[in-house]
């Protein structure tokens, strides 16, 4: 629903020439209503006026987006127009230079926050802007904006007569972005030229989310240095081939910084079963540099060969996780007993073990985990981890203890349609569960499929198209039947957005 004012305020900015004139008249309280019709509406020109007109000292984009009285659809959760995006940067580059030319200084715009505005989606089209175009679009207009403004800057020609086009030390103009920052070998330059003159720029960026991917110890180093101890919340270094030797170069760097809260350490070639003495020890100094970041609640070391070793892994943590990401991790049965005793089990809201064979020998410790997290767990994902029909019966009476479950993923296990449906009736009492991500059934392919299966054989081999079609209208059914249609079950991995813990 739309409210009067959202729709009078669409009409406003219908006309990029009438809008432009009437700004200066119109009360700083509906400045919010008329970006948030203006981004909807994609009215880019609009967008940029009221932008370098902002009257209030923050511009948080995910807020002004987001659900209200005036508009209740959820345009965040939609892709995000790169061009409405880009006039909005461009809005506070015109500010920016308006002030500092000395032509505008009455306004108050100080943050504009851009955390959260974009994910790593994939299927992302031309019309979208990626988190990696938004970190290297940013940083350019931040080197601009230094070598136009900054500290011994020359004075441009064409500059007013007496205004100050140099930033001095101390300069109040300034806007600080705060944003979440995507870097690989392509981009680390111009980032790292950004943030060496951050401090003396007026457009200032402050890094939320660090992600870093096929990246050298020596770059990542780098930026890591130049960023702010205070602001960052979660380090993701993945695909970086760091090894242990690497990854202990670097933890010693990530102890600066204080709210760090989440750490992503996937696909960094760790693997710790065959181990020599120098190695060894080189995994216990991994797990003392760990065991230092103090306000830690997620990690993620997936795709690490980590058998035998989640005692030492976490066992020096003070405080315990409430997410742990252990996907294809060659865990032993000693890895979940040791996590169903520690005090980890019973705070977890996030767990992944997908990859990992929970058939027996693990599937009595993961039933006793499953246990343990069951008060707190919000979101669990088992996928490609061998389990059928009876191992699935075997896990329900846990599952259903899970009462605040909200995502369970069981995709690539070799269940049947009769295992699927068993599953959909046992969570059908679990109120807050809104996606399953379950799937393809044995039954549904060819007579091929090679018994035991594994996941490889999922991928590779045929199903019949019809059969899963027939499925998923009888799963549905049994949804309808049970008043649970907010429940999504799904064979699509990649459609449906999981959940990230920080934004439990």
């Amino acid at each position: 629903m739309w409210s009067l004012v959202f729709l009078c305020a669409q009409k406003v900015v219908s006309d990029h020439a009438s809008t432009c004139r009437s700004l200066e008249f119109i009360p700083k309280e509906l400045y919010p209503v008329l970006f948030k019709a203006s981004f909807l509406g994609r009215k880019t020109l609009v967008l940029q006026d009221l932008v370098k007109r902002w009257p209030f000292p923050v511009l948080n984009l995910q807020k002004l987006l987001q659900s209200c009285k005036h508009c209740d659809c959820l345009p965040m959760k939609e892709k995000v127009s790169k061009l409405c995006v880009q006039a909005v940067i461009l809005g506070v580059l015109a500010y920016l230079h308006q002030a500092l030319e000395g032509e505008d200084r009455k306004r108050q715009l100080r943050v504009l926050n851009m955390v959260g505005l974009q994910d790593n989606n994939p299927e992302q089209g031309p019309e979208t802007m990626s988190l990696w175009s938004q970190t290297v679009t940013l940083s350019k207009a931040c080197v601009d904006m230094s070598r136009r403004y900054g500290e011994g800057a020359n004075p441009s020609s064409k500059r007013r007569k007496g205004a100050h086009s140099t930033l001095a030390p101390g300069c109040p103009v300034y806007v600080e972005v705060h944003m979440d920052f995507f870097v690989n070998s392509a981009s680390s330059t111009i980032l790292r030229e950004a943030l060496q003159v951050n401090s003396s720029c007026p457009l200032r960026l402050r890094c939320r989310d660090f992600r870093a991917e096929e990246l050298s110890i020596r770059s990542t180093l780098s930026l890591l240095e130049l960023l702010s101890p205070t602001s960052v919340r979660q380090v993701d270094l993945r695909f970086n081939n760091l090894g242990l030797p690497g990854l202990n170069v670097l933890l010693p760097y990530l102890t600066k910084f204080t709210s760090l809260l989440s750490l992503k350490l996937p696909y960094n070639n760790v693997d710790v079963r065959r181990l020599s003495v120098e190695m060894e020890a080189g995994l216990q100094n991994f797990s003392t540099q760990i065991a230092r970041l103090q306000s830690l609640k997620e990690l993620n070391l997936g795709s690490s060969r980590l058998s035998g070793r989640l005692r030492q892994l976490l066992g020096g943590l003070q405080k315990p996780l409430e997410s742990l990401e252990l996907a294809f991790c060659y865990l032993l049965p000693s890895d979940l007993t040791f996590l169903c005793q520690s005090f980890h089990a019973s705070s977890l809201k996030k767990l992944d073990l997908s990859g990992n064979n929970l058939c027996e020998p693990l599937l009595h410790p993961f039933q006793l985990l499953l246990k343990e997290a069951s008060a707190n767990l919000l979101h669990l994902d088992i996928m490609e981890c061998k389990l059928m029909d009876s191992h699935l019966g075997a896990l329900l009476p846990m599952l259903g203890r899970c009462t605040r479950l909200r995502y369970l993923g069981v995709f690539c296990n070799p269940i049947s349609t009769r295992g699927l449906k068993t599953l959909l009736q046992s969570t059908l009492p679990l109120s807050e569960l809104r996606l399953v991500i379950y799937p393809y059934p044995v039954d549904c392919y060819s007579e091929s499929l090679p018994w035991p299966t594994s996941s490889s054989s999922f991928l590779d081999s045929s199903f019949d198209p019809q059969k899963l079609l027939r499925v998923h209208a009888e799963l549905q059914q049994l949804l309808v039947q049970a008043q649970r249609t907010n429940v999504t079950w799904s064979t699509d991995m990649y459609q449906h957005k999981t959940l990230d813990y920080l934004s439990l």
